[in-house]
């Protein structure tokens, strides 16, 4: 009698232990493109399921829209809304560092160009500790951008005056020096800008002709040899969510992010490019490549943004010029 109430004992502790030694963590991540875009179809499922490989199941992730604009990513991860976040730099000007990647003419993918912006944030560019607040999980850049008009353009010149939406960070200073008429809204609502006459055009990669349609709006594409400039995000977590998860755990999830994630996000906004192209083209989107005079008077009146980065970086305490060159170094050769 006593053995069995022993056993029911012994059974009964196992059953009290069981929902902590297997609870299970569902990491939510915020995301604001559509459910389509690659970000949401490939890279946040794919990071997911290593995270979910690497814990063994018991950390899961979860994609929730619409918490928050693209504008508020950081401050609903950062107040714990949600567990983890994409968010691009450009859409506030407390990043500078983050600015190397988005120079004009790089002329990379944006698998080389992630990478390489991964290494060198490493290196350099955390000093400027511009994430804080939050863990940063990864790093990466769209392909390089391209112009989109609703007509066709000859000449540089032929952009000022035009009312063109930018983005932020690097790709709004291309349009201060080009002189348009900057149109400011977070890249969900460019269909609609586009549409409604809002804005004649815009500076965003190729993709957007498939992942936001643009093909239907906008029928004039112009490639920049080297690229337009590139675009900055990063892949942030809620610190205190991390720290939740046991040693094991936490060192897990960091095995899958880092610069793993980061290449991941590079291939996939390649592969957006490509498939931007193909939707581009078969739209009747009329593609023209600048010419080499074209692309170098790009590149002088483009100078003085690379410096002015320079200096603010080094205010920042960041040795902007090794970075700069580090990062296209690794990139180039990648």
């Amino acid at each position: 009698m006593i053995k069995q109430l022993k056993s029911l004992g012994l059974a009964f502790g196992l059953f009290l232990v069981a929902p902590t030694l297997f609870a299970q963590e569902v990491l939510n991540i915020s995301s604001w493109a559509p459910p389509t875009h690659h970000m949401n179809a490939v890279v946040w499922p794919t990071w997911g399921k290593w995270v979910e490989e690497a814990t063994e199941g018991r950390v899961t992730t979860k994609i929730e829209y619409k918490l928050a604009s693209p504008l508020k990513q950081f401050e609903l991860v950062r107040d714990g809304v949600a567990d983890a976040a994409w968010i691009f730099h450009g859409y506030n000007t407390r990043y500078v560092a983050t600015q190397a990647v988005e120079m004009p003419n790089l002329g990379t993918s944006a698998e080389a160009a992630s990478v390489a912006y991964w290494r060198v944030h490493q290196k350099y560019l955390a000093k400027a500790d511009e994430h804080r607040g939050v863990t940063l999980i990864g790093l990466t850049s769209h392909g390089p951008a391209v112009i989109q008009t609703k007509s066709a353009l000859k000449d540089l010149g032929d952009l000022s005056g035009q009312k063109i939406r930018v983005p932020g960070g690097v790709g709004s200073l291309v349009g201060k020096a080009l002189g348009v008429t900057a149109v400011k809204l977070p890249a969900p609502k460019v269909y609609e800008a586009l549409s409604s006459g809002v804005a004649d055009g815009i500076f965003m990669p190729m993709e957007t002709q498939k992942s936001f349609r643009l093909k239907e709006v906008v029928p004039f594409v112009t490639i920049m040899p080297g690229g337009l400039y590139y675009g900055s995000f990063a892949f942030i977590m809620n610190s205190d969510f991390l720290a939740g998860l046991s040693e094991k755990d936490r060192a897990a999830v960091m095995s899958v992010s880092g610069e793993k994630l980061s290449k991941l996000s590079g291939q996939q906004w390649d592969a957006a490019d490509t498939a931007g192209l193909a939707a581009a083209k078969e739209a009747g989107t009329t593609i023209t490549t600048a010419s080499a005079d074209i692309h170098k008077k790009y590149l002088t009146i483009m100078a003085p943004v690379e410096a002015g980065w320079l200096e603010r970086a080094n205010k920042a305490g960041i040795d902007g010029k090794a970075a700069l060159e580090e990062l296209r170094a690794i990139a180039r050769s990648y």
